[in-house]
């Protein structure tokens, strides 16, 4: 981590919780459901009932979003894929010691409660009153913060952006930081990876039945839940509200071009065949000089591994606050002992803008006064000693434009990794498909 502005993608499934809260079920009586396997996924399986209740959350969720059902079958298809992605995911985390304590899950859990303005005991009597098990929902929350790691590590951890890109990303997109934003919404068609000819051939007759479809008028988001392979399928394959600084630059190009409601042709991509259609814009217009209120912060970042756990790296952190208060030099023990590559500078991460760090991070750090030191706080990276050295007022607008064309080629390269690296693992995983045996 050369600096605390990279971002992180940790959902914690706040968005599951609230669709639960939200839509309540009051399910009529049925009889007992027999169990059966319908996938194995390289050693372990995936049962009839694991995928029933996945469909049935994700009826609730659609439901919410006014999104029309796709048909049984291809609903059931589409869910057990996505369970066997995450099984294998789960799989390569388990295999490489990549743990989830549950020190993490309560913390969790306690942030969800708050997001939706209930206690956590208030939490577990809302989801159980609707139906849905507070052991169920504990694994779910466990598997989506080791999912979230897995993929930092994996794929995140390892996206560099050169001073070059950025220079060549300000030039070649001036309307980037025109405060426009795009209401996009897109369709993926996978292809497997070292697809043969035939295999793309296939896919490309199934994107132009799919355009047919468009052209038609079927609602697109019922089109993008039956037929995307993208994780936001289900969800109408909305990408919400994005500057297009913040869209991948293949959708960015379409969609610089297009009026709302109007469709792209077929886009091609190494994850596939895309199809993009434009929802809506807003914002716009001149350019505003930004003075922002900078902070000039250090830190001590001990990070946790499968021989130091959560509470291990939080204990370490105390003791070292401690020997601080007590007037050891901060920046001599961050050079001891963190693990960032800041510690050569005694932890100095320079002046940092707001929304530059995670926001475990920045929440810890706007609290401080000058001087002050704050408890152990965990973020994606790890836990972290937080001290603000000095504050100031700067005139920052290129400096700005430099920090989100970073940020915006980081979310992009990251987000083309992450899908490759899917299809890669998808690709090496044994499955064999039980569903239409009897």
């Amino acid at each position: 981590m050369t600096r605390l502005f990279l971002h992180t993608r940790v959902a914690l499934a706040i968005g599951l919780a609230a669709a639960t809260l939200a839509m309540p079920v009051h399910a009529a009586p049925r009889a007992v459901e027999v169990d059966r396997i319908v996938a194995v996924v390289n050693s372990e399986v995936i049962t009839s009932l694991q995928l029933r209740a996945r469909i049935e959350q994700a009826k609730r969720q659609l439901a919410r979003q006014g999104v029309e059902l796709p048909p049984d079958n291809v609903l059931e298809r589409q869910l057990l894929e996505r369970l066997i992605v995450e099984r294998a995911q789960v799989q390569l985390a388990q295999e490489t010691s990549l743990r989830v304590d549950d020190a993490t899950l309560e913390r969790a859990i306690e942030r969800i409660a708050a997001n939706n303005k209930l206690s956590v005991e208030q939490l577990r009597e809302a989801l159980e009153k609707d139906g849905v098990a507070w052991g169920r929902f504990r694994d779910e929350i466990r598997t989506e913060i080791l999912l979230t790691r897995l993929r930092e590590r994996e794929v995140d951890s390892r996206v560099v952006v050169t001073d070059a890109e950025i220079d060549n990303f300000i030039a070649n997109n001036p309307d980037a930081f025109s405060g426009q934003e795009f209401a996009v919404a897109h369709i993926l068609l996978r292809t497997p990876e070292g697809a043969s000819p035939q295999q793309i051939e296939a896919v490309a007759r199934r994107a132009e039945q799919v355009m047919s479809r468009l052209r038609s008028g079927e609602d697109f988001a019922r089109v993008a839940a039956e037929v995307s392979d993208a994780p936001d399928g289900l969800q109408g394959g909305s990408l919400g509200w994005r500057p297009l600084d913040r869209l991948p630059a293949l959708f960015a190009d379409a969609v610089r071009r297009m009026q709302p409601g109007e469709t792209s042709p077929v886009l091609r991509s190494a994850a596939g065949l895309h199809i993009v259609r434009l929802v809506e814009r807003r914002g716009g217009g001149a350019e505003a000089v930004q003075r922002l209120e900078q902070t000039r912060a250090r830190h001590i970042l001990i990070k946790t591994s499968e021989v130091l756990s959560d509470a291990d790296a939080e204990a370490r952190l105390l003791a070292i606050r401690e020997r601080v208060v007590n007037g050891a030099d901060f920046g001599e023990l961050a050079k001891a002992s963190s693990a960032d590559l800041s510690a050569a500078k005694g932890g100095d991460l320079g002046w940092l803008n707001p929304g530059d760090t995670v926001p475990e991070f920045e929440r810890a750090m706007n609290a401080l006064q000058a001087g002050e030191v704050s408890p152990p706080v965990r973020s994606p990276f790890g836990w972290h000693l937080v001290q603000v050295m000095e504050r100031r007022v700067q005139d920052v607008t290129d400096e700005r434009k430099r920090a989100a064309a970073r940020q915006a080629l980081r979310e992009r390269k990251a987000e083309q990794a992450y899908e490759d690296w899917v299809r890669q693992l998808r690709d090496s995983t044994y499955v064999d498909y039980r569903l239409e045996r009897e």
